[in-house]
């Protein structure tokens, strides 16, 4: 996993803390984050693959924070995580576009599992978006110069 960009947005520092360090173990690039207007400033300036996002947080809460992730970055894939689950913010959470809903104490192996999925669908979309913008070029080869 080397090569993946991960975001993790969570209040709780211990949490954070012992979280960033397993993923670094596997060779994750770990940004963070501990509250929503960090994470969005964070994904402004960085290119991520995949967002840990805590359901519960000061603020701007969770869903709140996905919402907008997925209005600006909707190619970043966002995993839900919390340690207060309910059925509602979960179905809520997959209604805004979150790849998983996972529920806390999660065994990092699981996690490690998911980032993976999602890290794999976002390479298959920009994989979509590239084959069809150059099945646009070569339909098209004028239009590369077109500003539109």
């Amino acid at each position: 996993m080397l090569d993946t960009r991960l975001l993790i947005v969570d209040d709780e520092e211990r949490f954070l803390k012992t979280t960033t360090t397993l993923l670094k173990k596997k060779d994750c690039n770990v940004f963070t984050a501990t509250n929503g207007e960090d994470a969005l400033a964070t994904l402004d300036k960085q290119l991520m693959d995949v967002v840990i996002l805590d359901v519960k947080m000061p603020g701007m809460a969770g869903g709140e924070v996905l919402r907008r992730i997925k209005q600006q970055h909707p190619l970043v894939e966002v995993i839900m995580l919390t340690g207060h689950a309910t059925t509602e913010s979960a179905i809520e959470g997959l209604k805004l576009g979150a790849f998983d809903y996972l529920i806390k104490p999660c065994e990092i192996e699981t996690l490690i599992v998911k980032v993976r999925e999602a890290r794999s669908k976002k390479r298959a979309m920009e994989e979509k978006i590239n084959q069809a913008q150059i099945g646009k070029i070569i339909r098209h080869p004028s239009r590369v110069f077109d500003d539109n």
